[in-house]
Order: structure tokens, then sequence, then C-alpha cells
């Protein structure tokens, strides 16, 4: 149960009512989030608005990275997570079939990866699990692949998907089954 006091479900904003109503009835974890945020909606608001969609999906200019390796990538960390909300959503499937989608934690072994989006997958993996062993061979190995900007893109889009799924799970707003080791 979540660790913050979930608004009912009729006194929340509209912002919040929507996300809330426009979730299927067994997504416990979405009606949660809608609900625990309702004490400050424009948290939530501004960071799926201003932020989270409009990178991940490219609708802002100056994205440098592909929508579909940040889908990748975002999927991945959910299974590192063990976010059950995250593994669920598609926020890019017209680049990513859901058979694709599923086999993520075995993008090495796979040929429907190509090799920029392995790259970016395996270091988002090291930065979810041991972001402080990460040195110079990882950030030369991701040269290989991406320029400066690209780099950069993936670090922040990698560490925002890890954050959230983690703050997600402290609040108990989503199955609390973190598999990523102390």
């Amino acid at each position: 149960m979540s660790r913050l006091p979930l608004t009912e479900p009729e006194d929340l904003a509209p912002f919040l009512q929507q996300i809330h109503d426009d979730a299927r009835e067994d997504d416990w974890s979405t009606r949660h989030v809608a609900r625990a945020f309702a004490p400050a909606p424009e948290l939530l608001r501004n960071y799926l608005e201003g932020f989270y969609y409009p990178w991940h999906t490219n609708q802002t200019p100056a994205a440098h990275l592909p929508a579909r390796l940040k889908e990748l990538v975002r999927l991945r960390i959910a299974t590192l997570n063990g976010c059950q909300t995250c593994l669920a959503a598609r926020l890019a499937r017209d680049t990513i079939p859901q058979e694709q989608a599923q086999a993520v934690d075995d993008y090495e072994n796979s040929t429907d990866y190509s090799e920029p989006e392995k790259a970016a997958v395996r270091f988002a993996e090291r930065l979810a699990v041991e972001h402080h062993d990460i040195g110079d061979d990882e950030i030369a190995a991701l040269r290989e692949h991406f320029d400066q900007a690209q780099i950069l893109e993936l670090m922040m889009m990698a560490g925002q998907y890890i954050g959230f799924g983690r703050v997600l799970a402290a609040l108990q707003l989503e199955i609390v089954a973190c598999p990523v080791p102390w």
C-alpha cells in the first residue's frame, strides 16, 4: 500500500483525474500515482509533459537519440527496477514490436537490435546497477556509436528512468520487487 495518503479519485485535479480514469481497472499503480500526486499535481504534470514524454518520444527538436533506442533503454531499466507499470507501458510502440519489447532482457543475443542499441542498453544496465564502477572503457565503448550530445542524452534519459521507477517503488506505488543488488 502507498506510503503517502491517496486522495479519493473524485477529488483529483483534472490532469490527475484523467490519468486515473484512463488507466485500466487492474492498473492500480497508475491509479495510485495519480492519487498520490494530488497535493502537488504540477510536479507530475511538469515532469511528464515538460520532460518525460517530449524527450522520450522526440517531440522536442533538441533530442539527439532515436525514440526506439530510448524505449529499449527504458524497458531494460524497467526490468532492473522491477517496475511492472513501466514494463507494461509502450511509449514508442510504433518503433518496437511487442515481441522485441518483451525480449529486451536478452538483447545481447538478439539480431533485432543494432550495435548502437545494444551499447546503449549495456551502458544503461551499468548505470542502474554499478554506476560507481563506470570507467573510461564504458565511455569509450559509447563513443564508438554516439557523439557527445547523444552520450549526454543517453545518460540523462537512463538516469531519470532509473530514478522515477525507484521513486514509485519507495512510495510503494509500484510492486516493490527491485532485483537490483545492493
